[in-house]
């Protein structure tokens, strides 16, 4: 990479760090900054973040202009690389992501897709540092091996390589997209279940706090390594209800912390809710397979009946008032439920014949998006894989622009 640069003073850079450039100096508009949640693998990402044209004026050196390389060197995904899109404007580059200006004589989009070959990745897994935030840093960017046959020729594989992408772009979009309304089918199917108990005669309307004890647990002292160190009592957290059935804890605390704190230990079958949580964690819904204690932002519902069958109407009920209970969530900046809350919510009851031909409908709809779900993640692992075929084959020169094209580069893939 670095004997790619542009023949000009600090072609490769990085952004500003320390107090160059803090939250303190964003403002709502102007000149942009480019942060890695802008960079993707091949895709800019138009997320805005701006400071001021003053500001911008005393950081000139890590601007960016249309066509500059732009690699993030902090992620799971390394080296990660995109094209600053010529409508971005005047922008600079934060701290860890790396603004390379390419020389006139290599196409900058032979350069990104040669970041992306399994190769490249391979390299980077050998070469990158730290613990829990893998990093390559500029040192190493600058390093990174990029094949260099003449200019027409780039341009040329480069032309055939993005045509076959697109097909491939195509078929990421339509899988996601999907994938989404498998998600949005789930969540319509459960909904439908529970309006066609409450429509149905005879149905009770009942609220949590009715047919359950709704309490909660709580979080034992970090500092103290003695309530943790040699844990054999699970310990649950509202991160561990995106599981559903919990069988298997991953935290664990000691008999002293459950002696000398608000933790109470949960028997198996009690369902739990998250009561707060980042992203789509506040109102999941998960069940005990095990008896455990929980931290407080769990709420735990020992059910007056628990009963297999009574407890599964009872989690399908909560599972389909996902929405509901977010919306009842209060708070600022993130909004929380309550137990006051969890004990409102309200429950459709009917007789044991229509409730239990109720979820044997629901198992059966659950069964085939299950399938689905099963089928759109082969598809999109075969994409996947498709990929790596693709831009190794573009990259030893395997590529001519005619259908057998893919041909090969399916034998490639093993797909």
């Amino acid at each position: 990479m670095n004997d790619l640069q542009a023949d000009e003073p600090r072609a490769i850079t990085d952004g500003p760090f320390g107090s160059n450039l803090t939250s303190a100096h964003y403002t709502d508009s102007g000149p942009r900054v480019v942060r890695l949640q802008n960079i993707g693998d091949g895709v800019f990402h138009d997320l805005p973040a701006h400071i001021s044209e003053e500001h911008f004026q005393a950081l000139r050196r890590h601007e960016v202009l249309p066509d500059d390389l732009l690699v993030a060197s902090l992620g799971e995904t390394l080296p990660r690389a995109c094209l600053a899109p010529a409508a971005l404007g005047p922008a600079i580059v934060k701290a860890d992501c790396i603004r390379v200006r390419l020389s006139p004589k290599v196409d900058s989009r032979w350069v990104m897709y040669s970041m992306q070959r399994p190769q490249v990745r391979k390299w980077a897994d050998e070469h990158r540092h730290g613990v829990g935030r893998p990093r390559l840093g500029l040192k190493v960017i600058r390093q990174i091996p990029v094949p260099l046959p003449p200019l027409d020729q780039q341009r040329r594989i480069v032309d055939i390589l993005e045509d076959h992408l697109s097909r491939l772009d195509a078929a990421r979009a339509a899988v996601d997209n999907s994938r989404l309304r498998l998600s949005r089918f789930r969540q319509a199917m459960l909904q439908s279940v529970l309006d066609s108990a409450a429509s149905a005669p005879g149905c009770s309307i009942r609220s949590v706090g009715q047919i359950a004890l709704v309490g909660t647990g709580a979080t034992p002292l970090k500092a103290r390594r003695d309530f943790y160190e040699g844990g054999t009592i699970p310990w649950v957290t509202s991160a561990d209800l995106a599981h559903g059935l919990i069988e298997h804890p991953v935290q664990f605390i000691t008999p002293r912390a459950l002696d000398e704190t608000n933790v109470k230990i949960f028997p198996p079958g009690t369902l739990l809710v998250a009561m707060y949580g980042e992203g789509k964690t506040r109102g999941t819904v998960g069940e005990l397979a095990v008896a455990a204690t929980t931290n407080q932002a769990c709420a735990a519902i020992q059910l007056n009946d628990p009963t297999p069958s009574n407890r599964a109407w009872v989690r399908m009920a909560l599972e389909a008032n996902y929405w509901q209970m977010r919306r009842l969530a209060s708070g600022g900046v993130q909004p929380n439920l309550n137990l006051s809350l969890v004990r409102q919510i309200r429950i459709p009851f009917l007789d044991t014949e229509t409730r239990d031909s109720l979820l044997h409908a629901r198992a059966a709809l659950e069964d085939a998006r299950r399938q689905l779900a099963i089928t759109l993640e082969r598809v999109k692992k075969r994409e996947s894989s498709l990929r790596r075929a693709l831009l190794e084959a573009a990259f030893s020169g395997r590529l001519n622009g005619q259908a057998s094209d893919m041909d090969r580069v399916e034998e490639m893939a093993g797909v």
